[in-house]
């Protein structure tokens, strides 16, 4: 089992937020059930601006400031 991939537990997308993340907006956030047990709230990453769906495969691509980035497993 992996802490790196995981499945879409759920997700929102934030359209409006604080000065220190305006710049980012719109931008997926999601919480991650990890495969080796545990959940994780983190950004999605987008290639083509696809959001992910609950159900869906992610795998961590990175860490930002202790911010897990999560991009979909195709």
């Amino acid at each position: 089992m992996s802490d790196r991939t995981g499945t879409i537990y759920t997700e929102t997308v934030i359209y409006s937020s604080t000065e220190a993340f305006a710049a980012d907006v719109p931008y997926q956030t999601a919480i991650v059930a990890l495969d080796s047990g545990g959940r994780v709230t983190g950004r999605i990453i987008s290639d083509h601006g696809e959001r992910v769906r609950i159900d869906d495969r992610v795998s961590r691509v990175e860490v930002r400031d202790g911010v897990p980035f999560f991009r979909k497993i195709p």
